[in-house]
């Protein structure tokens, strides 16, 4: 009844468009009108493309859905060379507790989210390219727009990836003054139909959500194996995200194991479970999902793991945000480019009651210098410094002296943990800090 409902909203919608569309149009060019019959075959067409639109989406998700049902005698996938891989264990196992789950038995998803960019073909090269185990990390590129270019794209890798579309093409009915937005909107919407096609369709534990203006590191699939079993055992966790706000090369280690973990969501190819979108998905907004994620009512004092070294970096310089802060920041971004064997290290650091101790102690035993100091080159013979700020007017003075983004999400800054901010500045690590009696963020410090 749901699945009708929809498809009904989504019908009167196209029609009612198509038929404004349609007088005006006629009226502009011809001044006069086709006869009822004309118009009731013309629309009749269209609700016949809907329909087979929908078909066709139903019908990539069930190949997905064909793999968690397998078990058996029909746990076998045949490949195009005539080998059968067995896919009751990899598919179920991974949805065991986290002490008996190992990453080989892990199923991670990754959606591609696109649009009506065909360098999307660069994405999917390399997710392809440093992707070892298809089954282990199925990949679902789900496309908006209707951009036929883009779409023929994606099906020239049909064999590799399940391509989805979302139904939904219409535009959002906006007051003026949001009307620049519309594009915004479409995202959020676009967002919420796609996660749910993977998280509660096809019933995944987790997702890996990148875009298709991502380049990936040799280590991206690597990474978050190895993440996702601390992502499923600490409560105080909601994200893993490929992506260091402040990863500027030059401003970052050039140790590619550090991980970290941050109060701010960075996005930019990041992975969550389905218990938190289950949480999310009745409230989710309307538009700016991003910044939304970023409150406190939905952060809930949780925080994500992030690398040294971004897993990712953006090529998109055009797109709905107008290449905002691409050409003074987001270029500058160092990929990192070796591969780090995640899943043969103990990362359980990343754990709070292990990580907060350590921390604490790691950066408030450091140098404390003003921000003038660091960039004058004192304490140069020091391992660390820190550059402690008391106000929001001081962090932001601060951040801008040291290169650090300086905006701030409910008083969160882009990569802090703790309020701590943490970069390399002239081959020293350098932390600008809260006082060590830090308490809690301020949310109204943005």
């Amino acid at each position: 009844m749901r699945h009708k409902h929809v498809v009904g909203v989504v019908i009167t919608v196209f029609l009612s468009w198509n038929l404004l569309t349609y007088y005006v149009l006629v009226s502009r060019q011809h001044g006069k009108m086709d006869s009822p019959e004309t118009i009731r075959d013309r629309l009749k067409k269209i609700e016949e493309d809907i329909h087979q639109q929908m078909n066709e989406n139903e019908k990539l998700l069930r190949q997905l859905q064909r793999y968690r049902k397998t078990s058996g005698r029909k746990g076998q996938l045949s490949h195009g060379n005539g080998s059968k891989v067995n896919l009751n264990n990899i598919f179920e196992k991974h949805i065991r507790d986290f002490p008996t789950t190992s990453p080989e038995e892990t199923v991670l998803p990754v959606l591609l989210i696109a649009c009506d960019r065909t360098q999307v073909s660069r994405s999917l090269d390399q997710l392809i390219k440093y992707r070892k185990d298809p089954h282990k990390f199925p990949i679902v590129v789900s496309q908006d727009c209707g951009h036929v270019k883009t779409s023929m794209t994606i099906d020239r890798y049909k064999d590799k990836v399940t391509h989805i579309k979302h139904p939904d093409l219409s535009d959002i009915n906006l007051p003026w003054p949001q009307t620049k937005f519309q594009g915004y909107y479409k995202i959020a919407r676009h967002y919420r139909w796609a996660i749910n096609q993977v998280l509660v369709k096809l019933n995944f534990s987790a997702v890996i959500i990148v875009e298709d203006d991502l380049d990936i590191s040799p280590d991206f699939f690597e990474y978050f194996a190895a993440t996702y079993p601390i992502l499923r055992a600490d409560p105080l966790l909601w994200c893993v995200s490929a992506w260091n706000d402040n990863g500027k090369d030059g401003m970052v280690s050039n140790d590619a194991n550090l991980l970290y973990r941050t109060d701010f969501f960075p996005g930019l190819g990041w992975m969550m479970e389905r218990r938190t979108w289950l949480e999310l998905e009745p409230k989710w907004p309307k538009t700016f999902w991003d910044d939304w994620m970023r409150h406190p009512e939905q952060r809930k004092n949780r925080a994500c793991i992030r690398p040294e070294i971004c897993r990712t970096s953006t090529f998109g310089k055009q797109g709905v945000s107008k290449g905002q802060f691409f050409d003074k920041h987001l270029k500058f971004i160092k990929l990192n480019q070796q591969f780090v064997p995640f899943t043969k290290k103990d990362i359980s650091y990343l754990m709070q009651d292990k990580y907060d101790v350590d921390f604490i102690k790691r950066v408030y035993s450091c140098m404390t210098v003003t921000a003038t100091d660091v960039v004058n080159g004192i304490g140069k013979d020091k391992k660390c410094l820190r550059v402690q700020y008391n106000t929001k007017e001081e962090f932001k003075t601060f951040a801008k002296q040291l290169g650090i983004m300086d905006d701030l999400k409910a008083g969160v800054p882009r990569a802090g943990y703790r309020g701590v901010v943490s970069i390399i500045h002239k081959s020293r690590r350098v932390y600008l800090t809260p006082p060590a009696t830090w308490s809690g963020y301020n949310p109204n410090w943005n």
